[in-house]
């Protein structure tokens, strides 16, 4: 986590989140929180319109003149919880690691979609806004996606040493036919989804 912060940053303190990996079949849920420098980092978009070598460079820039945080919630949670409380808990984590470094409590927080954390989880205490399609019109929410991006991407690669059949390292864990392919031949990991449609499938095939 990089505490580093401009000394520029507002009394109003405005921290931005956004999640990455809600839909693959395998790997966790990754949260970022963000609260952008000024000036900020030129180029912010949406991590999903942005080139890998241009996210990379954003990536740096967020992390060396602004503050960040993030929450990640693992595949034994993602299970229990269902894809969508395991991503409310990373943002609660995320926004909980960033807040411990604070001087003071954020003024708003911004959260990419239609839903946030408030009254879904316990721990979440913050003034909570939903944006849709905040990734790109709002800059702290277009920064937490380049950050859990890039995070979790490095997570999947790492990954992809210790099960290499799986495609992890450029498909991140989404079900690509090269993913599910090789989900039928070499059958689930440990760090495959089980609560998802097609790992379930396989596993009630294997029963029969």
């Amino acid at each position: 986590m990089g505490m580093q912060q401009s000394g520029a940053c507002a009394n109003r303190i405005t921290i931005g989140v956004d999640e990455a990996g809600r839909g693959p079949l395998a790997g966790p849920v990754v949260a970022a929180a963000v609260i952008l420098c000024r000036p900020r980092p030129a180029g912010l978009d949406d991590s999903k319109k942005l080139c890998g070598k241009t996210r990379a460079l954003l990536e740096e820039r967020i992390k060396r003149r602004c503050r960040w945080a993030v929450g990640v919630v693992e595949v034994e949670d993602i299970d229990r919880l269902n894809i969508f409380g395991a991503t409310m808990l990373a943002m609660t984590r995320a926004v909980h690691a960033l807040c411990e470094a604070l001087d003071g409590e954020p003024h708003e927080v911004l959260i990419d979609g239609n839903l946030t954390p408030h009254g879904r989880r316990p721990e979440w205490r913050w003034p909570a806004r939903a944006i849709v399609g905040g990734d790109a019109i709002e800059p702290c929410i277009s920064a937490a996606s380049i950050i859990a991006k890039e995070h979790r991407d490095r997570i999947m690669r790492h990954y992809a040493a210790a099960h290499p059949h799986y495609g992890w390292a450029t498909n991140m864990g989404y079900g690509t036919p090269e993913h599910l392919a090789a989900l039928r031949r070499h059958g689930a990991t440990p760090l495959h989804r089980r609560s998802f449609a097609p790992v379930a499938q396989l596993e009630l095939v294997k029963l029969f």
